[in-house]
């Protein structure tokens, strides 16, 4: 009798240490769960957006393949350019197949919101339409806003372009400052689908002078031995960066972590010296 009892007392003292035991383990998985959720992506859980690409094995990059040096199309009739070789990076790290597809840049969004692209990565500056229609990235370059002249022009200042036929590319956020400029109402704007077709009207004499991108008017002048010259004086500086569909936080905060150790790992800073120099990128 004392023996069936104490067999049963210590059956008891086992079964309730297995159950605190079981009940400890919960609790720190538990917290474990929910620490690893506080760390995650901010994407909701429905957001497929990066799962999507996964599955596909394609990430599809929009953009206007005339912005140099930013993309563009090449002698070889290639797409290449600095955001070019960043994408391509950062889909190496992904694991998936990096698809340029070029775009008019006056309707980027709709393609964008029609599926058949997944980003614009093209030096896209940021601004508070851009902001309110589109998921951007951090920025990851600065820019200006400035007016090129040919070399041999009399224009040397702002002031100078009052009366004047000035080029510039539609759809763009340099339309829109020139447009909410002190100057917008004593120009002649002749609004064009590039940069580079601004240019060439330039080169011709139809437009006096273009409003555009500081990267987009040094890049010409230096590596492409255009005979142009940047006025002193600009409007505005901006910044580039990434366009993604408003819902699709997923894949936004996937390709921000790449670029992050990018930056670190130094990547960045070499893809930008390829292109210009140093690294003039604004990564954290």
């Amino acid at each position: 009798m004392k023996k069936s009892f104490f067999s049963r007392f210590i059956t008891a003292v086992v079964a309730a240490s297995m159950l605190t035991f079981a009940a400890g383990c919960g609790s720190e998985k538990d917290s474990g769960s929910k620490a690893n959720s506080e760390n995650s992506s901010s994407a909701p859980a429905d957001d497929q957006s990066l799962q999507k690409v996964l599955d596909s094995g394609k990430f599809v990059l929009g953009l206007d393949a005339t912005f140099k040096p930013m993309g563009y199309t090449d002698d070889n009739d290639e797409i290449v350019g600095f955001d070019i070789d960043v994408a391509q990076e950062v889909c190496n790290r992904m694991g998936v197949e990096l698809v340029k597809e070029g775009i008019n840049w006056d309707t980027k969004e709709e393609d964008l919101n029609a599926g058949r692209i997944d980003c614009i990565w093209n030096g896209m500056s940021v601004d508070p339409g851009r902001a309110e229609a589109m998921n951007l990235s951090d920025p990851y370059m600065s820019n200006s806003m400035v007016f090129v002249v040919p070399a041999d022009s009399d224009i040397t200042s702002m002031d100078q372009l009052k009366g004047k036929s000035i080029g510039v590319q539609n759809g763009s956020t340099a339309q829109t400052i020139l447009n909410e400029s002190e100057i917008g109402s004593e120009i002649t704007e002749q609004a064009m689908a590039t940069n580079i077709e601004a240019l060439q009207q330039m080169e011709l004499d139809i437009v006096d002078a273009v409003f555009l991108d500081s990267v987009v008017a040094n890049y010409e002048i230096t590596s492409s031995g255009k005979d142009y010259k940047v006025l002193p004086d600009g409007l505005e500086k901006e910044e580039y960066a990434i366009g993604f569909r408003k819902n699709d936080q997923a894949l936004r905060d996937e390709v921000q972590k790449y670029l992050h150790e990018m930056k670190e790992d130094g990547t960045l800073g070499e893809i930008s010296t390829k292109w210009f120099g140093s690294d003039i990128t604004t990564v954290k």
